[in-house]
């Protein structure tokens, strides 16, 4: 039977200064904590040390979903008072959810974003999301976006600026063009470069590419006690029927397969019967999950996996002790603030095997 796990089973100190505010150039070039998740062994390296540990036949998952600059400032139509519209899933046409920011927000609000773009806001669901109606289709509200929006860092990053390079910094190497559609990072990716890959495919590396658009349920924090009763926002997922038969040739061949960060891990798993099951036709998957991964979760695909250091009492955490085992990462984080990692998105990364 599985240990029943309260929120505050997952909490912990954590200093403050360690809370990484820049990334690390070059990207490759950031800390690794590597985990043997079956011996308990911890070693200190660096990302790049990461060719040490994967070798032919190895199949390295990506989420190749592209952040877009979700964060837009406008002001009211009437009376010029501002308003953050942080743009969080596209429903169909011209309507969207939104997380607003400001005061006096209430249905009916009609906010200015640009001379071109404005909206309208139609309802309050009441769980921190309002529906909004723009005046602009996709495409071309994209456009207008792209112009004017913000890229949006997480809220622990603390800078008063933000930075140009933010904008390609926040980003992985891989970022599809064609997969538009994350309001945070898959920040495992981030320390990946384009000549680490190479070298990683020399060495008979495979990879392979889903994509899972990051919603800010990312950071949304877990608000019940008993962590069981905590429910996800849900995300879009799509994986190509390629990718589908050879994940299943992979694992038919007890291939190893790593997932890069917590949202390969949850894409994967959360497909796992058409993935894996012989009998099931080799299809485009795609459609919203909602898959909340903590201990007791029993793995079908996902052998190892890359990611960062995360936030206490988070569903991210749950996530990688579900996968390394609980016990495993008290005592790792531990080890991780003793010896000064830094932590989050721009922080240092961590290979669970």
């Amino acid at each position: 039977m599985n240990k029943k796990y309260n929120v505050s089973d997952f909490d912990f100190e954590l200093p403050v200064e360690l809370i990484a505010q820049e990334p690390i150039n070059p990207r490759d070039h950031s800390r690794l904590l590597v985990l043997n998740k079956k011996t308990g062994k911890i070693e200190h390296k660096y990302f790049y040390d990461i060719l040490d540990y994967f070798k032919k036949g190895d199949v390295i998952v990506m989420n190749n979903s592209k952040v877009f600059p979700a964060r837009l400032i406008g002001k009211k139509e009437k009376t010029g008072g501002r308003v953050e519209v942080f743009l969080h899933r596209h429903i169909q046409n011209k309507k969207w959810q939104c997380i607003l920011g400001g005061r006096g927000i209430k249905e009916g609000l009609v906010v200015n974003i640009d001379e071109k773009l404005c909206c309208e806001v139609k309802k309050n669901n009441h769980d921190g999301i309002w529906e909004l109606e723009f005046n602009l289709g996709y495409d071309d509200m994209m456009k207008i976006v792209y112009k004017v929006g913000i890229t949006p860092l997480p809220p622990y990053i603390k800078r008063i600026e933000k930075k140009k390079e933010d904008v390609k910094r926040y980003q992985t190497v891989y970022a599809n063009d064609k997969k538009i559609g994350s309001v945070a990072a898959p920040t495992a990716g981030l320390h990946f470069t384009d000549d680490l890959i190479g070298k990683l495919k020399k060495k008979g590396v495979q990879f392979e590419y889903v994509t899972l658009h990051v919603g800010l349920g990312t950071f949304a924090p877990v608000k019940v006690d008993d962590i069981v009763q905590h429910k996800m926002h849900a995300e879009w997922v799509e994986i190509d029927k390629g990718t589908v038969e050879r994940l299943r040739k992979a694992k038919e061949n007890n291939k190893r397969i790593i997932a890069i960060g917590t949202t390969t891990v949850r894409t994967l798993e959360s497909f796992v019967d058409k993935i894996i099951n012989q009998k099931s036709e080799i299809i485009n998957l795609s459609g919203w999950v909602d898959i909340f991964v903590y201990p007791g979760f029993e793995f079908k695909i996902v052998d190892a996996m890359i990611t960062n250091f995360h936030l206490p009492k988070s569903t991210l955490l749950m996530l990688i002790s579900a996968l390394a085992g609980k016990e495993n990462i008290d005592r790792t984080y531990g080890i991780a603030i003793q010896n000064k990692y830094r932590f989050f998105s721009y922080g240092d990364a961590m290979l669970i095997y």
